[in-house]
């Protein structure tokens, strides 16, 4: 909740005019539990989305995430049909197998640093060649995993797809 990739990706989305929550998983920071790693985390992800959309009933709900986080967001959206578009940051499709991204059914956006070594978009299409058209890839040149250096860049990819997104589905 408090890495900066997290923070910039929320101040991207908060500069295009998205209501965001930044939230930890259980038994990181002061948060109570343990870690679970079958699905306890996605169904943390689902508690958040329930009380933001007690709050802003009527919106549409976007899900974003980075690293593990961006991980734990999609396996949510496999399930959870609220969240209406994706931010997937450092998806880290080298280091864990991740089932089912060609069949994502939703728009997305992905971002990576060039030299992540937790995943790129080559380490992506080599294990999906096809992907939807509904799907936007990003990458930044120079970045690693944790986008030393480019959080700037980072902020703006975000808040440049969701300005687009939001004005396309205003028309």
């Amino acid at each position: 909740m408090h890495s900066t990739v997290t923070f910039k990706t929320a101040r991207g989305l908060q500069n295009a005019g998205v209501a965001c929550l930044r939230i930890n998983f259980r038994g990181v920071g002061k948060s109570g539990g343990e870690y679970d790693g079958h699905g306890g985390e996605e169904e943390d992800a689902r508690a958040a989305l329930d009380w933001l959309l007690e709050r802003y009933p009527g919106v549409p709900a976007w899900g974003a995430g980075f690293s593990f986080g961006s991980r734990t967001i999609f396996g949510l959206a496999r399930t959870e049909p609220r969240l209406e578009r994706l931010i997937l940051v450092g998806f880290p499709a080298r280091v864990y197998p991740i089932e089912g991204v060609d069949k994502l059914d939703r728009p997305a956006l992905f971002i990576w640093g060039k030299q992540d070594d937790f995943g790129t978009l080559a380490d992506l299409r080599q294990q999906y060649p096809r992907l939807p058209e509904s799907l936007e890839f990003q990458e930044i040149d120079g970045a690693d995993h944790f986008f030393r250096r480019f959080t700037k860049e980072l902020e703006e990819q975000v808040q440049d797809y969701a300005e687009r997104a939001l004005s396309s589905s205003s028309t």
